[in-house]
């Protein structure tokens, strides 16, 4: 299979059980750290379990963005909530769930079932749902916004 794109990211270790990532031609650094639920682990700072949820929920996103667009659906607001479940099984821990929530808001009139329906193609077409093991549950809302004043 040829690569259509490459994505390189570099990693220093800083102190403790925290370091820093970066990105050629990103320029906000992300500090990451063992979460505090194990031992020597750090609050207060992104985990690789924080960042594997959040590549998920940012992919539904990003997708739903684009599909949105080229179907001219009109909306105000999209957020998503999620949740990743780590879970032990046949003797290691890995994500075994992860629970995404997005929430779209839409101008008055529009077709809300087309608005669900195209959350469902970008939770299937999400290139970052496609290529982990987790399962991944989608419970998407679609509301109008308020009517402004007349």
């Amino acid at each position: 299979m040829t690569p259509m794109h490459t994505y390189a990211v570099d990693l220093v270790w800083d102190q403790a059980r925290k370091g820093t990532l970066t990105a050629p031609g990103l320029t906000h650094p992300i500090e990451v750290a063992t979460p505090p639920e194990f031992d020597g682990g750090m609050p207060g700072i992104w985990s690789p379990e924080h960042l594997y949820v959040a590549a998920i929920s940012s992919c539904l996103m990003t997708t739903f963005l684009a599909i949105a667009a080229y179907s001219h659906l009109p909306f105000v607001s999209f957020t998503c909530p999620a949740e990743g479940t780590l879970a032990k099984g046949e003797g290691k821990l890995r994500m075994t769930h992860v629970r995404l929530r997005p929430r779209v808001v839409v101008p008055p009139g529009t077709d809300l079932a087309k608005a669900h329906r195209i959350l469902e193609k970008a939770e299937a077409a999400c290139l970052i749902t496609q290529s982990v093991s987790a399962e991944v549950t989608l419970e998407a809302e679609v509301v109008e916004a308020p009517q402004g004043p007349a």
